[in-house]
Order: structure tokens, then C-alpha cells, then sequence
């Protein structure tokens, strides 16, 4: 079964404590409403009326053109890093997820990325995984190809 991974507890305390995102920019500070503002590291939804962190992130150890960055959210003040585990993180809530492919060298592997329903993720991470030069992969927002979490082999 594929293991979904949180973000490294010492990347986020950095930000959490005023350290700048893949921009150079010091977070954003909001208050979450509760919906839609998925922490990526504890893997819950910022809960409503919390102070909440916006920051480009670029999960990747390199630069190079298939380096993405883009938004999330974390939450603004220490939460608990959600255990590595093959069960769905709570904040994937969505009907759908782009799940795609990364080689050790941190490209996309083409052919692997596919839209598919959330109680799909796991199967689908499992066939990616079958692609023989696949290290890697990630689950993103299906509209907005935001990270949520890394997926690795178990």
C-alpha cells in the first residue's frame, strides 16, 4: 500500500517561525474559515477561527524546470506532523486528485499523472509505482495542481 507523507516537521517550524518560503517571502498570516485550508503537515484542515500561514512551497530538493512551486497553507502555530500512513489524509476532501510520478531526479514521469476519484489515490499511486524509474509521486489539487502530499512506496 502507498504511504502518504507529510511535510518534515523541521521545514515547517522554519516558516512557522518567520523563516521565508521558496519565493524568499515571509508567509502570509490569515484566519481559516475551516474549509478548503489543508495544512500540509498535519494533514487536517486549518480549524476555523486559527491563524493560518500562505507561502509558496516548491517540495523538491533541486531546481530545475520541473521544480514546482505553488501555494498552501500550514498552520500558523505548531501542530503535529501527521504520521507517515497508507490511509487518506483527512484533508483530502475533494471528489478528485491529481496523482503523478516523480524519478529520482525529481521529473515528472510521463504517463503517470492521471485525475482520479479520492478513494482511488491509493490504487492509482500503486500503479505508478509499477513504472520501473517512478521514485516518488504526489498527490495535487485536480483544479489547481496545489501540493498536498507526497506519496512513497511502502
Amino acid at each position: 500500500m502507498p504511504t502518504f507523507v507529510a511535510l518534515e516537521t523541521d521545514i515547517v517550524r522554519r516558516l512557522q517561525n518567520g523563516g521565508t518560503d521558496a519565493n524568499s517571502q515571509k508567509p502570509e498570516r490569515a484566519r481559516s474559515d475551516g474549509q478548503g485550508t489543508p495544512c500540509r503537515h498535519c494533514l487536517k484542515n486549518v480549524p476555523a477561527g486559527e491563524d493560518m500561514l500562505i507561502l509558496a512551497h516548491r517540495p523538491f530538493d533541486t531546481l530545475h524546470a520541473y521544480a514546482e512551486t505553488g501555494p498552501i497553507f500550514l498552520c500558523a502555530d505548531a501542530c503535529e506532523r501527521k504520521d507517515p500512513s497508507d490511509v487518506i489524509p483527512e484533508i483530502l476532501e475533494a471528489p478528485d486528485y491529481l496523482v503523478k510520478g516523480y524519478s529520482a531526479d525529481e521529473r515528472i514521469v510521463y504517463g503517470t499523472g492521471e485525475v482520479v476519484a479520492t478513494d482511488a489515490i491509493p490504487k492509482k499511486a500503486s500503479e505508478v509505482f509499477r513504472v520501473p524509474n517512478v521514485a516518488f509521486a504526489h498527490v495535487r489539487s485536480a483544479r489547481n495542481n496545489c501540493y498536498l502530499a507526497r506519496i512513497e512506496r511502502d
